[in-house]
């Protein structure tokens, strides 16, 4: 069985520990069939026609709401059939449940959420089986093996793990604010809406005022000019010649990077943009690079900066200048004739070097999102195995 305890290598369980058949765990944990730990284990049956104030779940989450609601109580739910088979969620209070996913509802002697981090260890979509409709049966998963501990231990476990996935969430929820900050900051900074302090008057101390456009009202002091005038647009090339394991120079396709290469097609920094595919992606670029023939990269010429018209990118809405009805495709020409608005060299820089600072910081938060990620994959390996033991009071 795929994802349950590994056997260890050694011939005899170290001392506390025992020999299963699933593999080698605490001496005081039990093997049992998940049918042995629930009180149910079934398809759902409320009408998915009927409408009320209660929330109705489906094998994608909530789908609607229904007027009488046949299930109450903590209970896992887990997608039975369709792409999401196998996916599991926790639900309480009152509810309705769709015939499409099935309910998993504890005996009173167990922590509900232990065994919902275990079957989200486990990957139930290992189970799921069918080359049409995706399925998984309530009868595979009342047989499903798992160890489990005591009530005490499966508690502090499932504790320890819901304090991660808390941190985790608050994380998620300030990536979101700080990147809505930052979204916020872009339309006003690129726009010229607000100006930065050193910016915003003239040198008697009178405030700069705004002028009418072809863009519509900008700075007086900014322009309207083509991206060709500011930048050249250039094709990628094949990498088959320079791709190599070795290569030092990383390979740019419109998904991003897929492979090095040990030569480069530009050295300077550069704006890149796909020309089939991915279309409404900008990329920068710092360092020597390679792309290939669907990513487009530019040549951006002096007295702008290259971050700034970056950001410029990141703000036009690129799908509105598709030139193809199957594969989105961007045409160099039509990119080079693309109007954009645009401060001297001095102002360019200074809004960029800001919203560099915003990215930077998001970049170190979703690092650190990405740590605990790990950190709590690793933790769960470990707690749901009994591989590590937390204290308890009881714990012999």
């Amino acid at each position: 069985m795929d994802n349950v305890i590994e056997m260890q290598s050694e011939k005899a369980a170290h001392v506390g520990y025992k020999h299963t058949e699933i593999g080698i765990i605490p001496e005081d944990w039990e093997v049992n069939p998940l049918e042995e730990y629930t009180m149910f284990v079934g398809s759902g049956k409320t009408n998915t026609k009927s409408k009320g104030t209660f929330p109705l779940f489906g094998s994608t989450g909530q789908i609607g709401s229904c007027s009488n609601p046949e299930y109450d109580g903590d209970a896992i739910l887990i997608a039975r059939v369709g792409a999401n088979a196998g996916k599991l969620s926790f639900v309480s209070g009152q509810y309705g449940v769709s015939d499409n996913t099935i309910i998993v509802k504890l005996k009173p002697q167990n922590n509900i959420h232990f065994f919902k981090y275990w079957l989200t260890y486990q990957n139930l979509n290992s189970l799921v089986f069918g080359s049409g409709q995706p399925l998984i049966t309530g009868t595979q998963l009342k047989e499903l093996l798992l160890p489990a501990p005591s009530i005490n231990e499966q508690t502090a476990i499932a504790n320890v793990l819901s304090d991660t996935d808390a941190l985790l969430t608050r994380l998620e929820q300030l990536i979101a604010k700080k990147q809505a900050i930052k979204t916020a900051t872009m339309q006003q900074l690129l726009t010229g809406r607000t100006r930065l302090p050193q910016f915003a008057k003239h040198s008697d101390g009178t405030l700069k005022g705004h002028r009418p456009s072809e863009l519509g009202a900008i700075p007086e002091d900014w322009q309207v000019v083509p991206f060709k005038d500011v930048l050249t647009i250039k094709h990628g090339k094949n990498q088959k010649e320079v791709e190599s394991p070795s290569g030092q120079y990383p390979i740019y396709a419109t998904g991003g990077q897929i492979g090095n290469a040990t030569s480069f097609l530009f050295d300077k920094p550069s704006v890149l943009i796909g020309r089939k595919g991915t279309i409404d992606k900008p990329r920068y670029a710092e360092t020597p690079f390679w792309t290939v023939d669907t990513l487009f990269y530019s040549e951006i010429k002096k007295d702008f900066c290259v971050k700034f018209v970056y950001y410029k990118f990141c703000m036009i809405d690129w799908m509105q200048y598709n030139e193809a009805s199957g594969v989105p495709s961007l045409n160099a020409h039509t990119i080079e004739n693309v109007l954009v608005t645009l401060p001297n060299l001095e102002e360019q820089t200074a809004i960029a070097s800001i919203l560099s600072d915003m990215d930077d910081e998001l970049k170190a938060f979703e690092q650190k999102l990405a740590k605990i990620r790990d950190l709590k994959q690793g933790m769960m390996q470990q707690l749901l195995t009994g591989r590590i033991r937390l204290p308890l009071d009881q714990q012999p």
